[in-house]
């Protein structure tokens, strides 16, 4: 798997990793997702932790399709005391900060959170890539056509994978010259894309290993499930583990999660599935 470097401190992991999404907002389209209260938030956060999250992703601003932006300073009067809530029970946690204000990003870090999740890809904030080079730091670069107010209005590609392909490129060299070493790569389930291309982009995700960097896939109840199925967000888990199964048998290396405990347990099933010389743990056993 990959390394990453968090502020100096350096962290790796032989699986996939499961970052666990924690809203404090009241504006998710998951509504069991919510936590607008800090001290709710802190509790969910401890409790994903528990259940083997290694990452928490807290955001206090909604990006589902149609949401009305939020201003940086109603950001950071949640996502400040969540962060330190969350620290002082449990010092060693990872937490990214999503958002696409390098102000927040950068007051977040300094908070004690490790990495930053930037659903625009530094388009929305011109200072964000410069800003999470100097904190030296992971970046998630996610791709978005359009902003969350209008991206699900006829989102068109020419060829969505070649259209994806380019704009990862100029955008890793646009981060490695700002100064960002580890840069994970999200195509953006649901960012700007119709029902077929979100499948279209998920059965060929492991072209994106091309790059060389981590891959992120977040497709927690999102409604690429629900349209198919006819159901509703708070129904989707079943679709979501199908979908996340998909993604990491073909390479994605990071899940953005609403259920941690089901995304545990996805994982280390797949990891029992023998691979070219590598042995099962019940292998291992019998040899000794």
């Amino acid at each position: 798997m990959f390394t990453f470097n968090l502020k100096g401190r350096i962290w790796r992991s032989e699986k996939a990793v499961v970052m666990g999404i924690l809203n404090l907002t009241d504006d998710s389209f998951h509504r069991d997702s919510r936590y607008p209260r800090v001290q709710e938030a802190v509790r969910k956060g401890v409790e994903m932790l528990e259940m083997g999250a290694d990452w928490i992703d807290l955001g206090a601003q909604s990006t589902r399709p149609g949401s009305i932006r939020v201003d940086a300073k109603s950001e950071l009067s949640k996502l400040l005391p969540a962060i330190e809530g969350i620290l002082s029970i449990c010092p060693e946690a990872i937490i990214s900060v999503d958002t696409y204000h390098a102000m927040v990003a950068h007051e977040c870090v300094q908070a004690g959170a490790l990495l930053v999740n930037d659903v625009s890809g530094g388009m929305m904030d011109p200072s964000m890539l410069e800003t999470v080079g100097k904190l030296e730091i992971p970046y998630v670069c996610t791709h978005m056509q359009g902003t969350p107010e209008n991206m699900q209005q006829e989102p068109y590609y020419e060829d969505i994978i070649a259209d994806l392909m380019s704009f990862f490129a100029g955008r890793i060299h646009a981060c490695t010259s700002s100064g960002i070493n580890d840069i994970i790569l999200d195509p953006g389930f649901g960012f700007g894309k119709t029902l077929e291309q979100n499948y279209e982009l998920l059965s060929s995700i492991s072209l994106f290993k091309e790059f060389g960097q981590p891959l992120m896939a977040g497709l927690s109840r999102k409604s690429m499930i629900q349209r198919v199925l006819g159901i509703e967000a708070a129904d989707a888990l079943n679709g979501t583990t199908v979908l996340h199964t998909i993604a990491l048998l073909n390479g994605v290396h990071i899940i953005r999660v609403h259920d941690v405990k089901e995304a545990v347990e996805t994982i280390q099933l797949i990891s029992m599935l023998p691979s070219r010389g590598k042995k099962t743990p019940s292998e291992e056993g019998a040899s000794e």
